[in-house]
């Protein structure tokens, strides 16, 4: 589990790449301080398992599945990735509960300076828009962020200075693409939901009732 605010800008060393999969040395500073084989990392908000670490570098393994479902794969040795280690118990709680597993992959449509904060419009994946709310939360390349405008095939999210400085999307343009991952919340009000309608069982809870109450757009 992490909270969704990165703790320091990584850089990917060396990708050892196959088919389908691939094998990430990445140099980071902060984060190597208290680090363990085993440990989660949050490498542009997909979790991963460290499987070897020095002073400065250390691994991870990228699995067919992660591979083909995430920005990953588009990486090459030199690009800046977003790091988090996964949140300690008795840690400070600054984001949202985000699980790295990565939903679906976004595009930045549009970038624009408003005041001290950017304006981000990221087209988001058909099959995802019911996920999204109006004021809910968003991690995009593992970065917690709240969405201020919402249509149905994208969202807008605002970064002030302060993020933009500390995570790779101060960096990014359009055209380029970042990892998404919906509120779990969601998900998991949505499954429930579609499993009450699919056994016919009626239930006071609906989207309208969420509407009134303030959890749905």
């Amino acid at each position: 589990m992490f909270t969704g605010i990165v703790e320091e800008i990584g850089k990917l060393e060396q990708i050892n790449k196959s088919t389908a999969s691939m094998t990430l040395s990445i140099a980071a500073d902060r984060i190597l301080k208290d680090i363990h084989i085993g440990d989660s990392i949050s490498v542009n908000g997909v979790c991963l398992t460290v499987t070897s670490f020095s002073k400065r570098v250390f691994q991870v393994d990228v699995m067919p599945e992660t591979f083909e479902g995430t920005t990953l794969r588009n990486l090459s040795a030199g690009s800046p990735v977003n790091l988090e280690r996964a949140m300690a118990a008795g840690g400070r709680f600054g984001g949202h509960f985000v699980n790295g597993h990565v939903d679906g992959i976004g595009t930045i449509k549009r970038l624009s300076q408003v005041e001290n904060a950017v304006y981000f419009d990221i087209s988001i994946p058909e099959e995802l828009s019911h996920f999204f709310i109006m004021k809910g939360s968003v991690a995009i390349d593992g970065t917690s962020l709240t969405i201020f405008g919402l249509s149905d095939d994208s969202i807008t999210v605002s970064l002030i200075p302060q993020t933009r400085g500390d995570t790779i999307l101060g960096e990014k343009k359009t055209g380029d693409t970042v990892n998404l991952e919906c509120d779990v919340m969601a998900k998991y009000f949505h499954r429930f939901y579609e499993r009450v309608k699919a056994n016919g069982q009626s239930s006071k809870i609906s989207y309208d009732f969420l509407s009134q109450h303030g959890f749905a757009d």
